[in-house]
């Protein structure tokens, strides 16, 4: 049995478990993406508290910026597709243990038998981008920083949503919890609803219109199409990966691509 609380409100988790029963709390924090973040202490001490483990997927954040096996996790998941690897060229994964028992033994016994270990061309690819993972997260950081403060309050953008803003409800929290940056991700809502956040994410030249992220190029999804009419992402929503081009160039597409989509109307 599977339950789907939001990992904003602590509360919420803890009625959800049973102690005896549940076995596993699962977080993605920064959350795709509206950016929410999670307290993972505070989780930690819940999930703990009635004998299950907290799982973090941190692939947002990378290990660059946030540790949460420090802050209590058991364990952590990495898309290595994207940070860890940062040139769009692998698919592949990351799973971190805090221990060496029972449960972790269970997970690599199980990926020795379902085979899922990286080729030796991907593990070469891999190792190849993580070292430059601390040079392109800070570029991708200080972009994201850049676009966010930009476009915060613009004519055009009804709201924008990056935990690096001290206007963001989780700032406070994620300043404890991220060190050296708040992650190259952000969304736009754009003003004029989802026809024009299509006609935005249509019209720019130096972002591409993708669906991955954490790459060295920018890249733009207007997200409610990629998930679906029953998706509860906003249609206006634009959700954006900020690669390590100059700032001031991936500002001024997004400006021109505004302009082009409908001026301020």
């Amino acid at each position: 049995m599977v339950d789907f609380i939001g990992m904003g409100d602590l509360a919420a988790i803890r009625a959800a478990l049973r102690p005896g029963q549940s076995r596993l709390i699962w977080i993605k924090t920064p959350a795709n993406p509206l950016w929410g973040v999670s307290y993972i202490s505070a989780i930690a001490d819940l999930a703990h508290g009635v004998g299950a483990l907290l799982a973090v997927d941190s692939s947002i954040a990378t290990p660059v910026l946030s540790q949460p096996l420090a802050l209590g996790a058991d364990l952590v998941k990495h898309s290595a597709t994207k940070y860890l690897n940062g040139h769009s060229d692998l698919i592949g994964g990351a799973l971190i243990g805090a221990r060496r028992d029972g449960f972790w033994q269970g997970l690599c016994d199980n990926r020795h038998d379902g085979g899922a270990i990286l080729g030796t061309f991907e593990a070469w690819l891999l190792l190849r981008g993580m070292r430059t993972l601390f040079l392109r997260v800070e570029a991708a950081c200080r972009n994201a920083m850049a676009v966010a403060e930009h476009f915060q309050g613009h004519d055009d953008v009804v709201a924008v949503l990056y935990p690096g803003l001290s206007s963001a409800p989780d700032h406070a929290l994620a300043a404890r919890q991220m060190q050296g940056g708040f992650g190259g991700m952000l969304s736009l809502r754009v003003k004029g609803g989802e026809a024009r956040a299509v006609a935005v994410a249509a019209n720019v030249k130096l972002w591409t219109r993708a669906t991955s992220l954490g790459g060295v190029e920018s890249l733009i999804e207007h997200r409610f199409s990629t998930e679906g009419p029953d998706s509860p992402v906003p249609p206006d929503l634009l959700r954006l990966s900020c690669g390590i081009e100059a700032a001031e160039d991936l500002i001024a597409d997004l400006e021109s691509a505004l302009e082009s989509s409908g001026g301020n109307d």
